[in-house]
């Protein structure tokens, strides 16, 4: 629709006509608002005759939208959608907590994990989509972005060529993913924290569709810790935090992947073409020295280590620590190296995070931040034995005295 007020000036010049439609279809309702432009929709609606038929499609309903149909539609029909969200069970979800500064170099770890990596990046903003497009081009991903200000022409050359996998990664705003149908997405990539819950859903239930798993990552920052939790709650799903990816690990994973890769040519004989400049080679040199040679001249620039840059530990985090409950204490044999051990053996988590441990006889308590309370208590439901209770609970609240 362009920038806000300029609808407005188009309309006040009589340059759009709009007094004589007998029909007006308004799509994607709840993105007008999103972005600013509802002042623009009620000008055209007044401009409208009073007499004709109007359709409007909302992905939700806010207060400003519900009294924009009451106002313009007048004795009107909804029609909803029953809420469904089948495929979240078959997505794996997943966040990751990056500062700002690094979720570019988290985004490249997390693709190059994947060596059938195909999916969607969601952003908030076109710039911001369009940068980080660009920024995946410039790095050699076969990538592409999508945003509200590209055309109609050129949008249907992205999508058909995402379809068809000549690019595997694409960045896209909201407003300009709504209406995509790609089959066989294997990630959902959440760049930038969704605004609702119900836009998450949204986003990651383009993959794990026709009963192939997909995996979502969501990037938070330390200050959107508490969003996700909500997120959480009123989407009623699990979503678990992992660390990201290593540079040892990533480089590891290419080289097994290259192994394999050799392993399978060798099987189908697939190399008897390449025999004489072998012969050539091994005439003048040792085997090993020839092999090295050839993997650095085919894989030097993928093995390269710095390629990647350094991903730092976010800020520590100001958004509160909790207390948990261990059901065991002295009588158990419990001491502080234990209770380490014990939560170690379920979470990845530096043991100076975990602070404050106090043991009694029958049970124990310790403090850690939100984030890795989450990860505890979470790991420790999932090994429960049948009918008890976990091992590690949340704490009742201290009673002041």
């Amino acid at each position: 629709m362009g920038t806000p007020g300029r609808v407005i000036d188009h309309i006040n010049r009589r340059t759009l006509k709009v007094g004589g439609i007998s029909h007006m279809i308004l799509d994607e309702a709840d993105e007008m608002l999103n972005m600013g432009f509802i002042e623009d929709v009620e000008t055209i609606l007044e401009a409208t005759p009073e007499k004709k038929r109007v359709l409007m499609f909302s992905a939700t309903m806010p207060d400003r939208i519900r009294h924009l149909a009451e106002r313009f539609l007048g004795d009107y029909k909804m029609i909803t959608v029953a809420k469904e969200h089948p495929t979240i069970s078959l997505t794996d979800q997943i966040y990751f907590e990056v500062s700002e500064r690094d979720k570019f170099e988290a985004l490249c770890r997390i693709i190059d994990m994947e060596p059938d990596f195909y999916g969607l990046v969601f952003m908030r903003t076109r710039v911001e989509t369009e940068a980080i497009g660009n920024r995946l081009i410039n790095r050699g991903y076969s990538a592409s972005f999508l945003h509200g200000d590209i055309s109609q022409a050129q949008r249907l050359r992205i999508l058909d060529s995402f379809r068809k996998k000549r690019i595997n990664i694409l960045a896209a705003t909201d407003v300009a993913a709504r209406g995509i149908d790609i089959q066989n997405l294997t990630h959902v990539i959440n760049y930038a924290l969704p605004q609702d819950p119900e836009s998450y859903v949204h986003r990651i239930g383009r993959t794990g569709r026709a009963g192939k798993e997909g995996t979502a990552i969501t990037f938070v920052t330390p200050s959107e810790y508490r969003k996700i939790g909500f997120i959480k709650r009123i989407a009623r799903t699990e979503i678990r935090k992992e660390e990201i990816p290593s540079v040892k690990d990533i480089i590891e994973l290419k080289t097994n992947r290259i192994q394999r890769d050799i392993e399978e040519i060798i099987k189908k004989e697939d190399y008897k073409k390449f025999i004489p400049l072998a012969d050539k080679l091994l005439g003048e040199t040792d085997p090993w020295t020839v092999l090295a040679s050839m993997l650095k001249l085919a894989f030097q620039d993928e093995l390269d280590e710095s390629n990647y840059n350094e991903i730092r530990k976010p800020a520590p985090e100001r958004h509160g620590k909790a207390r948990l409950f261990i059901a065991k204490g002295k009588i158990d044999g419990m001491t502080v190296k234990k209770i380490l051990d014990l939560i170690r053996s379920k979470v990845k988590i530096d043991s100076r995070r975990i602070r404050d441990i106090r043991i009694y006889d029958k049970f124990s308590f310790v403090n850690v931040s939100l984030s890795e309370a989450e990860q505890i208590l979470t790991a420790f439901r999932k090994t429960r034995k049948s009918g008890k209770p976990p091992l590690i609970v949340k704490a009742k609240p201290e009673r002041r005295k």
